[in-house]
């Protein structure tokens, strides 16, 4: 498998796992973003660096609480205590976040701990910066656990 290949598949199963977290919390999970559109959207995608590129991966409702999704998942090699967002993700989340308020942004990462655009350039604005400037680091003890941010699974049935 090639290197983008290995990261899709990762990339999939982490949706599927969050949309399950999601969905055992009593909420209704859609997908959306570049892994809904045929083959030749997707290609001609990632030839651009339009913001439509990191489109959130899912949306959801419970109740009259809207909220949409960008899970992040790393290949296994890259565990540190540190998530490494890059930042054409991030901007593309703020400017999403902007134009679908008051529709939050959620990123949730392997470990299911949760942050938002905003977040993630509050807790790197005056830290350590990836060399490249690529990325956005941020500690993982910033993050929101899954619980917190989406209700416990125990809220299925209140909801």
């Amino acid at each position: 498998m090639s290197q983008w290949q290995d990261r899709k598949a990762i990339g999939d199963a982490h949706e599927q796992r969050v949309a399950a977290a999601l969905r055992a919390r009593g909420w209704t999970v859609h997908p959306c973003g570049q892994g809904t559109y045929p083959p030749a959207v997707r290609d001609a995608l990632r030839r651009t660096r339009s913001a439509l590129r990191q489109f959130p991966d899912l949306i959801a409702a419970r109740g009259a609480d809207l909220i949409t999704i960008d899970a992040k998942d790393r290949m296994p090699s890259t565990d540190t205590d540190r998530y490494a967002v890059s930042t054409d993700t991030v901007n593309a989340g703020l400017l999403f976040t902007a134009a679908h308020a008051p529709t939050p942004l959620y990123y949730v990462f392997g470990d299911l701990k949760v942050l938002t655009p905003a977040e993630v350039v509050h807790y790197t604005v005056h830290a350590l910066r990836h060399r490249s400037g690529v990325y956005h680091l941020v500690g993982t003890a910033r993050a929101h656990r899954f619980d917190e941010v989406f209700g416990s699974t125990g809220t299925a049935a209140a909801a």
